[in-house]
This record gives structure tokens, C-alpha cells and sequence, in this order.
């Protein structure tokens, strides 16, 4: 692909040329997996030394109890790993129904799930790395016991979520020095987590599961009222799987399949094709009209129907991608007004995200999540771990696939993205940012693949993001007459005062040719502090 290199959107990013490139969303853990490649290392060396290195620069998004998904092109075929963790075993129903009444809580132990992230880095070291695994953690390891500047928007997000989260146990003494948030370039010191790292780095996560840590983490759960159990830990493994796919303007899209919400963006992309999107202009008002459109009648579906694909036995993946399906989806789409769309039937048949790609060819696309916002709030005193809160995910609806059951994986929204073209790599992306993610997709690969928009513009061009009925949210730097024209159509526009999720954020290495001395073109969002970096 030709891509138009003018960006139209103000930024103050230029795209990275380079052989070997990191993309995230703070610049010492994009210079940690930097570290890896000039040590000889690969792209799956890099990506997960940048990971392990965001639990502690960007500790708002992540923590060392994470969850995880890949996509990775190994150099001749692409392979996903789900390193999601699944409900406690006394987790059902009625356990919820007694100790919450109706609904699931958001934050505190009852909203932990097994982490799965330190297992899904240990899983890619010994299938895909080339260095010791130990090795891989030396910069997250330094990062914490000596300390790093608190980034300015990390700092930010940092600040919104003490007030909410204060309360709960091991939050303060982990998250709060001084009694507060750390400010931008305030040196913050993670020793807990450096110590617990060292452990994993020694053991290749053992210590996470089945050792000292893992005792840790049973015994706070236990004082604290969870019921997470050392055998719940000790089962857990990752899964590698098939990638969902998508054929859309001569690419291949991949995503993770259920129980993530990837599936989302590939059926909101198939019903964009099927209705010949790129008959209208790239920032015209049909053209968001109608990805808007797509995504409500994508999300409609997913909401309903996905849950962990063990349980999606009435309606399967298969099902909601289907071209007669997203065929008869795209009918109910109105060119001229809004619409409120409820799902339908087929008929049967807090986060950060990185990316890493060598000049071998190896290319990695990895997301990596405490889900809102430090996640559960819940810190195990001396080990750093800070835990994710993705069994709110969950729902006490009946007969639903998602419904909550011990041993079941949870509705998740972190979604790896991978582009193929012709059963080639093209490039490794991603979008954080909760349900942000697939609508982050959706309008940056229209741009890409459709338009010809290169990685930087596509990232820095203004979006939008889909509420519930007709409302939607469009960022500040969105043109006013097109707002007032989204208006006029029905869409009801409002502020959404979500400070932490926000547009999102987006990470994008795109292969420039089969030559790999042309090597690749990288852009990170300005939305982040992050960068792309490379060599």
C-alpha cells in the first residue's frame, strides 16, 4: 500500500522508520524492550521486557496481576495466546447473590480472577524468546528498586483514581507515598515489586503460582473476605488459540476470539464493507454516520451473545461473523438518521497495550490489563501485585453465555489487533481503553486500509466513541459542524466524563515491504506519554 504521508491532524508526532521497533505507552518501557533487541534478543524478548517494565512505570493501566493476550507472527504463521484468567472455583451465582444482593461489585477481592499476564510472559519466553527469561526483567527490575519520574498523563490518572480506591486494602501503602499520588517527575520507588519480580525472574513465575507469592496473595484474600485459593493460582494456564479473522479492503484482520470483545471490531468492519465505505470521504459526516452505526450493531451483538467461548453454545463466533449475517446487520443501517439498534439472532452454524517487530520478521501484538483503573484497587502488601478487577466483567444474567461460573474465563475488552495481507504480516496494532478498543480499531484501520492514511495520522485523527441508544461522545478536537451534523442526524453527543478510558490510545508497526532491510513505519499515540522507538 501507497499511504498519503501528510498528516491533516495537529500532532506533534512524526512516524518512526526503523528495522527493529517498540511501541508503547511510556517511553522507559518502550526502551526496555529496546534493550532486548540491541542485546541480541527478538520482538517476543522486547515485547516482554516492555511489559514487565509498564507494571511499574504505568501502574494506573497494569500491575504483575494482569491478565494478557498476544498475537504473534513468528515468522511463518500466526499464533494468539489468551493469558486471561478465570473465576475462582467458589465463584457462581448464589455465592454473589449472598455476599452483593443483584449485582456484581466493582472494585475489592470478589472482583479478582486468576492473573494471568506473569504466566502469558513466561509462555512466549520458552515458545518464541531467544534470551534467558531472567534477562528479560532486568530493566522492570531496575525501574523499581531505584525508581523512575512518574510521567506527566500517568501522574494524571494517577491523581482521579485515589479517591476511589484509597480504602482498599494494600492500595495506600503501594500506590499512595506521602499520603497522595506521585506528581509528574516525582521519583517513584516500587522496591515490593522489584523484590517479587526477582522472585518470578528466578522461578519463571513459580514463585507467582505456587511459591512464596502465591501464599501471599491466598493469605490476603483470605483476611480480606476473597476466596481466590492456592489451588486456583496453582491451575492456571494460558491458552494458545486460532485467531478470529476478517478479510476487509484487501487486508486480513485477526483478533483474539472470545472471551474477548475483538470480535466486535471485525463484525463492525464487515458491515462498513459491506455498505462500500470508501464511496465517501475519510472525515465526511457518511463516513462516520456510518462506522458509527456498525460499531452500535457490532456492540449490540457482542453484549449479548460473547461470553468464554466454551460456553458460546447457541451462538459462536462463526455465527456473528458470517457474511449473511453482517450482510443482513448492514440493512438496518439508515444513511439519514440514528438508530437504537437491540441485537440479533444469527442463524446457527484500565489497560496498556505494546508492539514489537525485528528485523528478523518476528512481529508481536500484546495488550496487557488491570481493566479500570489500578483494577481492583486491591494490593498484596510486600509484593507489589497489584490485581485486576476483570470478574466485574461478569453477569448474574441467566442463561447467559458470560454468566459467572468458577473455573470461567470473563467478558474482556483488551484486544490485540494483527493485519495480514495475502498470508503475510502487515502489522501489529493495538487501541486500549475498555470498550474504546474495537471502536479504536474500526476508525483507525477504515483509515489506514480504506483511505491510505498513514499509522500517525490515522492515531492522531479525532474520534468518536459509542455510548448507550444514540449517544455518543466526540473528542474536543472533532470540527464543531460536524458534531452539529451528527446532532441534526439523532445522535445524541454528549461529554462523557470518563477521564481515565477517555478516546483511548494506540500503538501501530506496519511492515513496509517484503525486503526486511525496508523494515517498518511506527506511530504511538499522542494521547499517552509513550513513544515508538527503534533502530
Amino acid at each position: 500500500m501507497q499511504f498519503n504521508w501528510q498528516n491533516p491532524y495537529p500532532t506533534l508526532r512524526s512516524p518512526l522508520m526503523a528495522r527493529n521497533v517498540v511501541a508503547t505507552s511510556q517511553p522507559l518501557a518502550a526502551q526496555a524492550g529496546l534493550r532486548m533487541l540491541l542485546k541480541g534478543g527478538n520482538a517476543v524478548d522486547a515485547a516482554i521486557a516492555t511489559a514487565a517494565a509498564m507494571t511499574i512505570v504505568e501502574p494506573v493501566s497494569n500491575g504483575l496481576g494482569s491478565d494478557l493476550f498476544a498475537i504473534v507472527w513468528d515468522g511463518t504463521q500466526l499464533l494468539g495466546l489468551n493469558a486471561s484468567g478465570v473465576a475462582p472455583a467458589a465463584w457462581n451465582p448464589d455465592y454473589f447473590a449472598r455476599r452483593h444482593g443483584a449485582a456484581l461489585p466493582v472494585r475489592g477481592w470478589d472482583t479478582v480472577t486468576t492473573p494471568g499476564a506473569i504466566a502469558g510472559w513466561v509462555a512466549l519466553s520458552r515458545r518464541l524468546g531467544k534470551l534467558p527469561f531472567a534477562d528479560l526483567l532486568e530493566p522492570a527490575i531496575e525501574l523499581a528498586e531505584r525508581g523512575h519520574g512518574v510521567a506527566c498523563i500517568v501522574a494524571d490518572k494517577w491523581a482521579r483514581q485515589v479517591p476511589l480506591l484509597q480504602e482498599q486494602p494494600g492500595f495506600a501503602e503501594a500506590f499512595m507515598p506521602h499520603g497522595r499520588a506521585p506528581r509528574p517527575g516525582e521519583r517513584f520507588v516500587f522496591s515490593a515489586a522489584g523484590a517479587t519480580l526477582r522472585q518470578i525472574a528466578l522461578t519463571q513465575g513459580e514463585a507467582f503460582y505456587r511459591g512464596e507469592v502465591a501464599e501471599k496473595i491466598v493469605a490476603h484474600a483470605k483476611n480480606h473476605g476473597g476466596s481466590m485459593t492456592l489451588a486456583d493460582l496453582a491451575g492456571y494456564q494460558p491458552e494458545w488459540v486460532t485467531p478470529i479473522a476478517k478479510d476487509y479492503a484487501g487486508h486480513t484482520v485477526h483478533e483474539i476470539p472470545p472471551n474477548g470483545q475483538g470480535i466486535a471490531a471485525l463484525m463492525a468492519l464487515g458491515i462498513v464493507d459491506k455498505l462500500d465505505i470508501g464511496q465517501y470521504a475519510a472525515d465526511s459526516l457518511e463516513a462516520q454516520h456510518l462506522q458509527i452505526e456498525a460499531m452500535k450493531l457490532a456492540f449490540a451483538d457482542t453484549y449479548r451473545w460473547v461470553g468464554d467461548a466454551r460456553a458460546m453454545t447457541a451462538v459462536t463466533p462463526a455465527d456473528l461473523l458470517s457474511d449473511a449475517y453482517l450482510t443482513e446487520r448492514a440493512r438496518r443501517i439508515d444513511m439519514r438518521r440514528a438508530t437504537a439498534f437491540q441485537h440479533g439472532t444469527p442463524p446457527r452454524g484500565g489497560t496498556i497495550y505494546l508492539s514489537a517487530a525485528d528485523e528478523g520478521g518476528m512481529m508481536v501484538s500484546l495488550i496487557q490489563s488491570n481493566y479500570m483503573g489500578f483494577g481492583s484497587g486491591v494490593v498484596v502488601p510486600g509484593t507489589g501485585v497489584s490485581l485486576q478487577n476483570r470478574g466485574h466483567g461478569f453477569t448474574l444474567q441467566p442463561e447467559h453465555p458470560n454468566l459467572v461460573q468458577g473455573g470461567k474465563r470473563p467478558f474482556h475488552t483488551i484486544i490485540p489487533g494483527f493485519v495480514t495481507k495475502d498470508g503475510k504480516p502487515q502489522m501489529s496494532f493495538g487501541v486500549m481503553g475498555g470498550n474504546m478498543q474495537p471502536q479504536g480499531h474500526l476508525q483507525t484501520l477504515v483509515r489506514m486500509l480504506t483511505y491510505a492514511q498513514q499509522p500517525q495520522a490515522a492515531c492522531d485523527a479525532p474520534r468518536w466513541k459509542v455510548g448507550t441508544g444514540l449517544s455518543i461522545d466526540c473528542e474536543a478536537t472533532t470540527a464543531r459542524d460536524r458534531v452539529e451534523a451528527l446532532r441534526a442526524m439523532g445522535h445524541a453527543v454528549t461529554a462523557d466524563p470518563d477521564v481515565y478510558m477517555d478516546f483511548g490510545a494506540g500503538q501501530f508497526i506496519w511492515k513496509l515491504s517484503d525486503d526486511p532491510l525496508d523494515g517498518y513505519v511506527a506511530a504511538s499515540d499522542s494521547r499517552r506519554d509513550g513513544q515508538a522507538v527503534g533502530f
